[in-house]
Parts: C-alpha cells; sequence; structure tokens
C-alpha cells in the first residue's frame, strides 16, 4: 500500500518502522512541528522525524493538520491509506475521506475501554490487571471507531509506564501490519465499540502528578508506576519537590500519619505510611539532581524515621 503515515512520539516509530519492513511504500511521514524543550529550550526533533529521515522519507510537520491546504498536499500524494500513531492532532471529515482505505490508528489500550490521549497512564494508574492495543478505523470522534483488531497483555505489578509503552509499541506494530495485509485480501471484519461501556483517559494534568498519601498502598503505588518514567510524581519534602521513580507495596501495616517515614533501610530503601498499608521507596529525584537510588538519597539526605512528606 501507499501510506502516509502520522505519528509524533517513541510509540509511533516502531510501527513506521514495521511498515518500512513489510515492503509499504512510504509517501509521506507527517508529524509535529520542531518544538523546544528540556531546560536549556533546545529546539528537537520528534522521534518519528528522526526516524523518517533516517529511512530517507520525506516529512511534513503542519501546525494545522486540517488547513484546506494541507488536505490538498495530502491528497496530491495519492495515498492508499492515512496511518495515524500518537500524532496529537485530530483529523477532520476532509482528511478521514481522502484515501481509498480510509484512516486507521493504533490505539494503546483496549477499546472501548480508555479512550483518550494517556490510556496507558490511567490504565496503570486505576490498577488494571490487563490492556492491549487496538487498532480501529478513525472518525470524527475522541477514539470512537469501529474496530479492526485487538491485542492484549497483562499488566504485573512491576511494570511501569515505559514497560508497557514499549511492548505495546511492538505489538501495534506487528497489529497494524497484519491489518492491512488483511485489508488488501478484502477479508477486515469492522466491529463497532459499545459506546455504552466507553471509559475515558484524559489528558495528564500538573495536579495529577502529586502523591496523595492518604491513599491506600496498592493506590499509590500505581500512581507511581503509572506516571514513570514521564511525566514522574512528586511529594514535597523540607520544603521541596521530591520526584519518585519506584516503589514497593510494603508488608508493613502502618499506625502513623500518612506520608510519615516509618523507617529507612540502606538494602530496601524509605518506607512510607499511607492511609492503608505503606510502601518502600525505591527511585527518588531531589529537586534540581538526577534521579537516583533511594540508598544514595539516604546517604546523602540525612532522611529519618520520623520524617514527614507532603507537607
Amino acid at each position: 500500500m501507499r501510506i502516509v503515515y502520522m505519528g509524533s512520539p517513541d510509540f509511533a516509530v516502531k510501527p513506521l518502522e514495521a511498515l518500512i519492513a513489510c515492503g509499504h511504500e512510504i509517501a509521506a511521514v507527517i508529524t509535529q512541528p520542531d518544538r523546544p524543550r528540556g531546560r536549556g529550550g533546545k529546539v528537537l526533533f520528534t522521534p518519528v522525524k528522526e526516524a523518517a529521515l533516517a529511512h530517507g522519507l520525506p516529512v511534513l510537520q503542519p501546525a494545522r493538520i486540517n488547513e484546506p491546504e494541507v488536505v490538498a498536499e495530502i491528497a496530491a500524494l495519492k495515498p492508499d491509506i492515512l496511518v495515524v500513531v500518537a500524532f496529537g492532532q485530530l483529523l477532520k471529515k476532509p482528511l478521514l475521506e481522502l484515501a481509498p482505505f480510509g484512516a486507521v490508528n493504533i490505539h494503546g489500550s483496549l477499546l472501548p475501554y480508555y479512550r483518550g490521549a494517556a490510556p496507558i497512564h490511567w490504565a496503570i494508574v486505576n490498577g488494571e490487571k490487563e490492556t492491549g492495543v487496538t487498532i480501529m478505523y478513525m472518525d470524527e470522534g475522541m477514539d470512537t471507531g469501529d474496530m479492526i483488531a485487538s491485542m492484549q497483555m497483562p499488566l504485573f505489578d512491576n511494570y511501569n509506564v515505559g514497560d508497557v509503552y514499549e511492548k505495546l509499541s511492538e505489538m501495534g506494530a506487528e497489529l497494524l501490519c497484519q491489518s492491512l495485509r488483511d485489508m488488501e485480501a478484502g477479508v477486515i471484519k469492522r466491529t463497532p465499540q459499545n459506546h455504552a461501556i466507553a471509559t475515558y483517559a484524559p489528558l495528564l494534568k500538573k495536579e495529577h502528578e502529586e502523591v496523595h498519601w492518604e491513599k491506600t498502598a496498592a493506590a499509590v503505588h500505581n500512581h507511581i508506576r503509572g506516571m514513570y518514567p514521564f511525566p514522574t510524581v512528586y511529594t514535597i519534602y523540607q520544603g521541596k519537590r521530591l520526584k519518585i521513580g519506584a516503589s514497593v507495596v510494603g508488608e508493613e501495616r502502618a499506625v502513623a500519619r500518612p506520608g510519615q517515614v516509618l523507617a529507612v533501610d540502606k538494602e530496601k530503601g524509605v518506607l512510607v505510611a499511607c492511609g492503608e498499608g505503606s510502601v518502600w521507596l525505591r527511585l527518588v529525584q531531589p529537586e534540581g539532581k538526577k534521579m537516583m537510588a533511594v540508598q544514595d538519597f539516604i546517604r546523602g539526605y540525612g532522611i529519618k524515621s520520623g520524617d514527614c512528606f507532603g507537607i
């Protein structure tokens, strides 16, 4: 097939490379405009742009994908299908109907659950035991189109967002290639979503990043791993932000104020009381420092039993 591919973050790189490996013709890659990132404000390419350039593919970076002149430019490429993976802009009807095979998307959940911008994060934060990817036809709704195929995976308690992103990106790439083969063979089945049972995964905001120690130990642990390595949760310690990258639910029962340090152990880490139960912190990042093993934090910051997080 002749494909116009739209994607931006790391999650969209493996599917692009899979399409190339499967022998499809990539007419163009469309990605978000270059923007300044990080503390230094350096202008960086999106991961998809870097991958496209490495393969010698033409790259387009329109600020607004649905502008008539952009739609006309894409139409002039005469694609058989549009493939969209974490692109970052919603497509309107003129684009959705532009190609003979329409527009398809890889979504990082088992639809109709977790429609929206952050399905992987929220599935982990909410303590789900499984997730997956869905290949779907796109319509003008938010992840509401007919489903083509899906593949599931378990969500083990030690998986964080980075782990699941990597696995789902690989699964999505495999499932996408199979779906396009089925399309070409004319054996695709469209399955409408059950909108009555749909759930949503809203865009992450700053208020979602603070740890709430009054929650159960399991909920705190899921929050920590559901936000790492991006955007990463934080708590307040000695008046400054302390980011937390990894934790383990403790077997110890807490009889203390939520957020209070119950124990400091050079092997296990820092044990913190929750509203119910406790968690061991394993990876932390003090303000202005890099992420570090909690043992290094213990040695360098003098944390002790009785100290409190969150104040």
